[in-house]
């Protein structure tokens, strides 16, 4: 049997084959630090799990849920937009719910754009957007994330051309790999940009209750305009640990939340009811373990500066989400540092390069292990001499 042209042009994918690298060396019985990963480490919130608990005993939950969600779980996120940033959502008209943020990601282009279209992609990025660009068949120019421009694209260096033909905007902050967050500022600049050239926005804000040092990160919803031009996605897996129940949603524009619920009325029957109750407390009752989860990412933010510093490994920690950006040694690249991690160090680390060419010369390091892990993490690296 033959796939079709759209399955053999899809990326490889990234974690997949990162996990599988990780996978191996764990079959071999090494004791590997896995700082590569995404996962969120500690359990759901106990108060989640067990309204979740409750759901799955009530048969009504057994049955299909409205195929664009419950009137409760939309509500609630009204709620949360309203409480945390101050916006206002129309529950029946500005929100889709989403099968985890990344389907979304996935679908927004088949949604917006023809065939042979052009999108703006940040690089580095998070490389599941590409997914979405073989799927709907459509081209794409990068905008380069660079650390003199604290990560943010530099919409001045878009040529005429570039900004005439892009049809959609893909942003993300704070920033999965790079941990920069965004200013209101640039929020501005981006909705004038996508006003002057009628260019939709969708703003990732998968991150979003993670930033450090009292720095709340703003939602692009809070930007005056920005429901005239875009949408912007939540997922409650890094909010609430919830990563493996598949719940998120986006958010805004009510011709791109109608274009969403559109191509998921055939592909689903909306999510498990039960699962969109969980979602709807977790949104709306006390927010105390979003707070303490700051606080543990917090601590391991530090452990890793100060475990890094004893190395000799200059880096900059995060402003914002749970992963750092660290420079690789001299003389090499991010994909020999990554596999040397692993082959010598028993330390996994994501290689730079597999999020775009702007992130060759970085790996991205996780703060999804305990204080205690990063200080061995970084003990284990300093026995191969790579930063004398």
């Amino acid at each position: 049997m033959k796939l079709s042209k759209k399955m053999q042009q899809l990326p490889e994918q990234f974690f997949a084959k990162l996990s599988k690298n990780v996978a191996e060396a764990v079959a071999e019985g090494r004791d590997v630090i896995n700082l590569g990963q995404g996962n969120p480490d500690r359990p759901t919130p106990t108060h989640i799990i067990e309204a979740m608990q409750q759901a799955t005993a009530d048969p009504s939950m057994h049955k299909y849920s409205p195929f664009r969600g419950t009137v409760e779980f939309k509500e609630a996120i009204a709620t949360f937009y309203k409480r945390e940033y101050d916006v206002d959502i129309d529950p029946n008209t500005e929100v889709a719910i989403l099968f985890g943020a990344k389907a979304g990601l996935v679908e927004l282009p088949m949604v917006m754009l023809d065939d042979g279209d052009t999108m703006l992609l940040p690089d580095p990025g998070y490389p599941d957007y590409l997914s979405g660009v073989a799927l709907a068949n459509i081209q794409f120019e990068t905008m380069p994330l660079t650390a003199d421009n604290q990560f943010l694209p530099d919409y001045n260096a878009l040529t005429p051309a570039q900004k005439q033909a892009a049809k959609l905007l893909y942003i993300n902050y704070p920033n999965n790999p790079t941990g920069a967050v965004a200013t209101p500022e640039f929020f501005a600049e981006t909705v004038a940009l996508a006003k002057e050239h009628d260019i939709a926005v969708m703003h990732d804000f998968a991150y979003g209750s993670l930033g450090y040092d009292g720095i709340r990160p703003p939602s692009f919803l809070q930007t005056a305009g920005a429901k005239e031009i875009g949408v912007e996605f939540y997922t409650l897996s890094k909010t609430y640990n919830m990563a493996g129940w598949r719940v998120g949603f986006a958010v805004g524009n009510r011709d791109m939340i109608a274009g969403l619920n559109l191509i998921q009325d055939h592909l689903y029957c909306s999510l498990f009811p039960a699962i969109q109750h969980a979602g709807a407390v977790a949104l709306t009752s006390s927010q105390q373990c979003v707070t303490e989860q700051l606080a543990i990412y917090e601590s391991r933010r530090h452990a890793l500066k100060e475990a890094a510093a004893k190395i000799g490994w200059d880096i900059t920690i995060p402003a914002g989400s749970f992963f750092a950006w660290l420079p690789v040694p001299n003389g090499m690249t991010s994909e020999e540092f990554a596999d040397v991690l692993l082959a010598k160090a028993n330390v996994a680390v994501a290689a730079g390069n597999g999020f775009g060419e702007h992130g060759e010369g970085y790996v991205r390091v996780g703060l999804l292990v305990d204080e205690a892990r990063i200080h061995e993490a970084m003990e284990r690296i300093a026995t191969l001499n790579l930063f004398a």
